[in-house]
């Protein structure tokens, strides 16, 4: 991951017009993006696994992959928003649905965790959280993929071009596609630290469901 960081800060990159020296930042902005959606189906995942299951582990870690999404998907505005200001000309635009829309998104995630706050029974707390969590899964491909490329947009990307129509220079894809992995690797590094200390932070060091007061009686 250092490699790729230190690649893309370094290598010489093409004189691509109106991008020219900040397309560096495909190596960081683009990858972050990735990875917040890996981990946000990651999330989906657990969730509907804890309502299979009522594994409170899963529930742990949707919380936990959902608490990272998040976190790389407010990397990611924060660094379209620098890409923005030096090729747009302005920080923020309204007239550019991806960023509007991306924003709703995790909007969308953070009221997951408000939802959670709202409870203090573990079981109803999962068992919400993770029908919630099923719901704003659903909207990440319509606000993040479907819906922008229908407006018109600044973006690469937009009226039904490819992606990469003016980011198609081979060395900028060596640093790019390692750098996809590389965010995806770290986004999973931190989910696995976040969900250790969930469960170094329960009373008994587990994080086991609560027992039930029928099966104790017989």
């Amino acid at each position: 991951m250092t490699a790729v960081l230190t690649a893309g800060f370094l290598m010489p990159v093409p004189d691509i017009p109106i991008l020219h020296e900040t397309s560096r930042n495909l190596f960081f902005h683009v990858p972050m993006w990735f990875a917040m959606t890996v981990v946000f189906a990651g999330g989906l995942i657990f969730s509907i696994r804890y309502l299979a299951s009522n594994n409170m582990r899963m529930d742990a870690l949707a919380e936990s992959a959902t608490m990272i999404g998040i976190l790389f998907g407010i990397c990611g505005l924060l660094t379209g928003s620098l890409w923005a200001r030096f090729t747009w000309g302005t920080w923020w635009t309204f007239a550019e649905p991806k960023m509007n829309l991306s924003a709703m998104a995790l909007m969308i995630y953070v009221a997951y965790f408000i939802l959670r706050s709202a409870f203090d029974d573990p079981e109803k707390r999962a068992k919400t959280a993770a029908v919630y969590n099923i719901f704003a899964a659903t909207t990440v491909p319509f606000l993040l993929y479907v819906i922008p490329r229908q407006l018109p947009s600044l973006h690469p990307g937009a009226d039904g071009n490819p992606a990469f129509s003016d980011l198609t220079a081979p060395e900028l894809r060596l640093v790019f596609y390692p750098a996809v992995l590389g965010f995806i690797g770290l986004a999973i590094w931190i989910i696995q630290l976040r969900y250790r200390y969930l469960m170094l932070e329960s009373h008994d060091g587990s994080f086991e469901n609560p027992p039930n007061p029928e099966k104790s009686a017989e």
